[in-house]
This record gives C-alpha cells, sequence and structure tokens, in this order.
C-alpha cells in the first residue's frame, strides 16, 4: 500500500510579517506543496525586532480568499482578553465563510498579551481550569446554535446570558487545545477534538500524544486530531541559521518559564541570556536540509497528523524553495 502524503502546512508569523506579506508568503507557500496555515492570535511579538502582531481573525479571514487550505488559529485564548462567546463567535463566522476549512485552536495564554486588560494573571493551575471552562461554554454555544435555540452558562469564571451565535456553518469547528503538559494532554483527550503542541522537546511528545489518547479512551472517544507547530531554522550556511535563531526566535532557546513575562522589551533583555547551545534539543538550527527532513520524519512517526513549519528566519521564499524541493516530497505517514 503506498504510503500516504502528510500533512505539512505552513505557520504564519504574525509576530515577524506584515499582514500583507503574510497573505503573500501564505499563498506562495501552498503553491509549492505547504497545505494549510496556522497563525497565533498574538497581541505583542514577542521581542521588538519581530516588530509586528496584526489581529488573527482579519488575516485568517483574508487568507480564505488567498489560499484554498485549512485555516487554524495556533493558538486563540479565550479566557482573559477575550470572552469565550467572542471566540466562538469569531470562530463560527470563519468556518461559515470557509465550509470545512477552519479549526479553533485554544491555548491557556501568556502574559504578553492577555495582561493588557488590565485583569489578574493567575498562576498556571488556573489558566488551564479557565481554558476548559471557555471550552465547554464554546461548544455549548455551538451545539444550541446547530440546533436553532438559545443557551446560558454561568460557572466558576464565565456567566453567558441566553442567547446563540446566528451565524452558524453546518458543523461546528473542531476545537484544538495546546498543552506542554500531561495532565493537561488527558484532560485534552477527554473533552476535545484534537491537541496542539508547540516547539516541545520531542523526546517529552511521546508522553503527550499517549495520555491524550488516553483521556479519549477514558472517555469512549476516538482519539482526536494531533497537531504540531514545529519551529526551526534554516539558512545556507549554519552561522546563518543560527544568528536568525538568536535574534529573531530567541524563545526557542529559552530554558525557562516565559508565561509571566509582559513586555517585548522586558523579553528582550532576558532573551540576552540565550546562547547556541541553548537551542539543542529544542529548536533545530541546521542548514542541512536533510537534518531537517529527518527530524519533521521523527515528528511524524510519533503520531502526528498535521505538522505547521515555521522558519525563523525572514528568508522566507528561499527556505520554501528549498523544502518544496528537497523536504517535504521525501516525507511520509
Amino acid at each position: 500500500m503506498p504510503a500516504t502524503p502528510p500533512h505539512i502546512g505552513y505557520a504564519a508569523t504574525l509576530e515577524q510579517f506584515h499582514p500583507t506579506e503574510i497573505l503573500e508568503l501564505s499563498a506562495y507557500a501552498e503553491q509549492h506543496g505547504f497545505g494549510g496555515v496556522m497563525a497565533a492570535d498574538r497581541f505583542q511579538p514577542w521581542v521588538p525586532r519581530q516588530g509586528e502582531a496584526s489581529f488573527v481573525w482579519n488575516v485568517l479571514s483574508a487568507l480564505g480568499q488567498t489560499t484554498a487550505g485549512d485555516l487554524g488559529t495556533g493558538m486563540t485564548v479565550p479566557t482573559f482578553r477575550w470572552h469565550p462567546a467572542m471566540v466562538a463567535q469569531a470562530s463560527a463566522t470563519l468556518a461559515a465563510m470557509y465550509p470545512g476549512r477552519h479549526w479553533l485552536g485554544i491555548g491557556s495564554g501568556e502574559a504578553i498579551d492577555e495582561h493588557i486588560t488590565g485583569t489578574y494573571w493567575p498562576e498556571t493551575a488556573e489558566r488551564i481550569n479557565r481554558m476548559f471552562e471557555a471550552v465547554e461554554l464554546i461548544n455549548k454555544l455551538f451545539a444550541a446554535s446547530l440546533a436553532g435555540r438559545d443557551t446560558k452558562h454561568s460557572g466558576q469564571f464565565f456567566k453567558l446570558e441566553s442567547t446563540r451565535l446566528w451565524t452558524m456553518p453546518e458543523t461546528a469547528p473542531e476545537i484544538l487545545v495546546a498543552t506542554s503538559g500531561p495532565v493537561t494532554a488527558k484532560r485534552a483527550g477527554r473533552t476535545v477534538d484534537g491537541i496542539i503542541v508547540d516547539g516541545a522537546p520531542i523526546d517529552k511528545i511521546a508522553g503527550l500524544l499517549s495520555r491524550f489518547d488516553e483521556g479519549a479512551r477514558e472517555a469512549g472517544r476516538k482519539p482526536g486530531t494531533k497537531v504540531l507547530r514545529l519551529h526551526l531554522s534554516w539558512a545556507p550556511t549554519r552561522e546563518e541559521a543560527m544568528m536568525n535563531a538568536l535574534t529573531e526566535w530567541p524563545n526557542g532557546g529559552m530554558r525557562f518559564p516565559r508565561s509571566d513575562i509582559r513586555s517585548p522589551f522586558e523579553f528582550e533583555q532576558l532573551a540576552r541570556l540565550v546562547r547556541p547551545e541553548d537551542f539543542e534539543g529544542r529548536m533545530l538550527v541546521s542548514e542541512n536540509p536533510d537534518d531537517h527532513r529527518a527530524q519533521i520524519q521523527r515528528y511524524l512517526d510519533l503520531g502526528f497528523d498535521r505538522i505547521y513549519l515555521h522558519n525563523v528566519g525572514r528568508n522566507q521564499r528561499d527556505w520554501i524553495d528549498l523544502f518544496a524541493r528537497d523536504v517535504l516530497p521525501a516525507l511520509t505517514r
């Protein structure tokens, strides 16, 4: 039986590129064999040098016109800047505009984006609990709206008066939850349609996927979709690839928690501590396309259904050209 071509998409980094350039790059990637786009809902870049932070829902809506693949939020946070009902409305509208193409990726948030409204920034456990209650509320809204009725919610963190979403797709979008810990992964398996892993070291990922499947089985559910956003640095020389990693995406080498950092300028100061060796085991930095192909294949072999690639440098077109020729055709499921 012939191998099935894997789903390798383009991770559009709204932190690094102007939205009109994102549209051009995403279309260029699709023309060269990448399937689909994921983009994160950010209010600020990680470091000032990245220089952008456009509104994800506007960009995804425009991408629906300029590309033909799937459109995912990787990730949005329906718990601080956004009430879950607003995220549900944005997601339902996008799915209604582009049937079968949109999936809703949800995360528990980072202070750099979420603190801006001046609300209390809680510890990790509460952020995760808020996220899962938001998922519950969004699912309620999707289900009631598809049935043509109102719903309401009164929980520990959120309230919703009787209402519905008046614009809905025929089928509600898949909901995927981003996780980096085994407890959250298992809880996601019990409650949502899929899991998103973002740049975790490969040696811990198999455990996350296993706990996700375990949670699904315990809840009598079919194991859901497994998505990876993979950060990497390719350039024609290793020196250039490492310089891109250090200057454009130092967060890929940070070996300490970052969820409480509130400013790109504060993040920039901490990023000065990152050294080339800090990327080892966390983000591949290499000029050799075979190194990148082998790493992506290892993730596919772990069981990911979709992988979205982010090359951290500004050399996007050269990278897309190279990967279209030397990497994507050699990948298998």
